[in-house]
């Protein structure tokens, strides 16, 4: 990616960024409320659905989307179609995936989810820092998807083990600590790495090292040479 199309996308997605941000508060509490009350009922009616072993991904989203319109019809809030869509994805999400933050996990340009309790969801994308209109419904519906992260990597978090520091299948680091370590908590966060990594071929093509470098370094890996580097989180030391 050339420095003038990093540019354009930062600026495009920091436009998309401030257009969010403008959602009513009033209006965005009153959908809360609705996903809120459409996934305890979901989770009470349907936990043996959800926990079913043998049951796939593609009948699980058929069944919350069926109950998601079941729902919603016998609701009297006027919802416009893009509101009923991101009710069905949010829950959706929550189920199958990781809730507010699936998104972030799936998008290859964010480099870092950073979450700071429930309602304040920050991530890394092109180098620097965003605030989210993301946010968990509670403190208890953030710590069910820390426990469903770390669970499948065979880990567990609770207050006589509240801090987890693993990784996962895809080599993204997790960091996770709860109550009664984090007085404010959950917290959680999430280093992802590129699924497309540069080649030291790359960084010679985009003028950030030199052949000589390159070369230099690759006698140095081969050589089994001792390399010191320095700099913070995301500099490109892996």
């Amino acid at each position: 990616m050339s420095l003038q199309e990093k540019i354009r996308k930062i600026q495009e997605f920091e436009n998309t960024l401030n257009v969010q941000q403008k959602e009513t508060h009033e209006r965005a509490n009153r959908l809360n409320e609705i996903k809120h009350q459409l996934h305890v009922k979901f989770i009470s009616e349907l936990s043996d659905v959800i926990y079913k072993k043998n049951l796939g991904d593609a009948e699980l989203k058929l069944k919350i989307q069926k109950f998601v319109q079941k729902f919603l019809s016998e609701n009297n809030t006027p919802l416009s179609v893009e509101e009923k869509n991101n009710i069905l994805k949010d829950l959706t999400d929550d189920i199958v995936g990781y809730g507010p933050i699936e998104e972030f996990l799936n998008d290859d340009e964010v480099t870092e989810v950073m979450v700071n309790g429930p309602h304040d969801i920050f991530i890394e994308k092109f180098g620097k820092i965003y605030p989210t209109n993301r946010k968990f419904l509670d403190h208890a519906h953030l710590l069910r998807v820390i426990d469903k992260i770390v669970g499948q990597i065979g880990r567990r978090i609770d207050e006589a083990s509240p801090y987890v520091d693993a990784r996962l299948p895809d080599g993204s680091r997790v960091n996770a600590i709860i109550y009664p370590l984090a007085l404010n908590g959950p917290f959680l966060t999430v280093r992802k790495f590129a699924r497309d990594p540069f080649t030291i071929e790359d960084l010679v093509e985009m003028g950030t090292s030199t052949q000589k470098v390159a070369d230099f370094l690759k006698a140095c890996v081969i050589g089994r040479m001792n390399i010191i580097t320095s700099g913070g989180t995301g500099t490109g030391k892996t």
